[in-house]
């Protein structure tokens, strides 16, 4: 299963899920991360389920958000077409029907990551994968 991972290594606010991917990368069986670099086209595009990894700004635990919360992930403010952020994108890509399930591991922006309650979403997605739902 792959787990697709955003963030900037040079700002610590958005490393949060490279590290999580760099701590965790041995200790889920069955995971592939793929980090995607700032400004890179998006991979998975028209790819059926998607799993995604960065972290979030105004949640304060880990947390899961799927296709139909979209639509509350708030959109930072653009001066530039590079400063697009994730959650622009992943609007845009449902809106031109290029976007199915996706399932979005949120990190708290800046805060202490908890590793244990990471490992145990991506085990039940692993599981979920595995039964076929």
């Amino acid at each position: 299963m792959l787990v697709y991972v955003f963030g900037n290594q040079i700002v610590h606010e958005d490393a949060g899920a490279l590290k999580a991917a760099d701590h965790l990368k041995d200790k889920v069986g069955k995971i592939e991360f793929v980090v995607v670099n700032p400004n890179e086209d998006l991979p998975f595009a028209g790819e059926e389920k998607i799993i995604l990894m960065d972290a979030v700004e105004g949640i304060d635990k880990v947390t899961l958000i799927d296709e139909n919360d979209l639509d509350k992930l708030i959109i930072a403010k653009s001066v530039s077409v590079h400063d697009f952020d994730l959650g622009f994108q992943l609007k845009y890509l449902k809106k031109l029907g290029k976007l199915n399930k996706v399932t979005i591991i949120g990190l708290p922006k800046g805060k202490k990551i908890d590793y244990l309650r990471i490992q145990s979403i991506l085990r039940k997605l692993v599981e979920q994968e595995t039964q076929g739902s």
